[in-house]
């Protein structure tokens, strides 16, 4: 199981579930958390969605030994949504997303942020966006959500430098909306799940529905221009080089 389902409270916590591999997400587990986004969306019983990781991070973002099959391997079997699929379950989750950072976030694992309506993140937590050390473009919407959500400059040091961020800078920067201890992390963020849960679905979902709408069409547009720089980009030489030093890493 590469996704951990559990209910209380009318919250429902979503947990990344691949630890060994830092819950890096490979075709299985985008499946697995569109298929869980959209049931949510649709059980009348679930006011609030969390989002965690299992073990020491969050998610370290695509999982490179699968990018490179896909890009090398002729006979790669894509999943049933894939991560455009989960990108569309994001931007039209019609209730309020809860994420709480518990360990790093690389990638994917950090530019999700962009979707959450309050992230809550670890103090010993740290995230990454590594698209131009992968020699590729961003993902997710990040081009647009992050710029919109933290700043221009901010969201330009996140995206181009593929440097670490602490959760402190994640909190100034607007990026976070609480910073906790480690060991009190999903308590904090249940607790305001909760507080959320206890109001009436119908008006939680008039209030994301009236932030959201305005901004449907351009995440949307931004997720499609990131897919045509992103394929011009993937299997480059940038690119080509930075998986063969990340699996000789791998297998060193």
């Amino acid at each position: 199981m590469n996704l951990t389902i559990d209910d209380a409270n009318r919250v429902r916590t979503l947990t990344f579930n691949r630890p060994d591999a830092l819950n890096a997400f490979n075709e299985a587990l985008y499946d697995e958390t569109t298929k869980a986004l959209r049931a949510a969306a649709e059980d009348p019983e679930v006011a609030v969605v969390l989002l965690t990781g299992a073990g020491r991070a969050f998610s370290a973002g695509n999982d490179l030994v699968e990018m490179q099959s896909r890009i090398t391997n002729p006979a790669f079997t894509p999943g049933e949504h894939g991560f455009y699929g989960m990108l569309d379950a994001l931007t039209t989750f019609p209730k309020p997303l809860i994420c709480a950072v518990n360990g790093v976030g690389v990638g994917i694992g950090a530019t999700i942020l962009g979707y959450a309506d309050l992230a809550f993140m670890a103090s010993t937590a740290r995230l990454k966006c590594p698209f131009t050390s992968l020699g590729v473009a961003p993902e997710a919407a990040s081009s647009y959500l992050m710029p919109r959500l933290i700043g221009r400059q901010n969201a330009a040091w996140l995206l181009m430098s593929s440097e670490w961020i602490s959760a402190q800078e994640a909190l100034d920067m607007g990026l976070v909306w609480r910073v906790c201890e480690p060991d009190e992390l999903l308590a904090e963020a249940r607790r305001h799940a909760e507080i959320l849960a206890a109001k009436p679905i119908s008006s939680l979902m008039a209030v994301k529905q009236t932030m959201v709408a305005p901004i449907r069409d351009a995440i949307v547009a931004a997720t499609e221009r990131e897919k045509a720089l992103f394929v011009e980009l993937v299997g480059q030489a940038a690119n080509v080089d930075a998986l063969a030093a990340f699996s000789d890493r791998k297998g060193g």
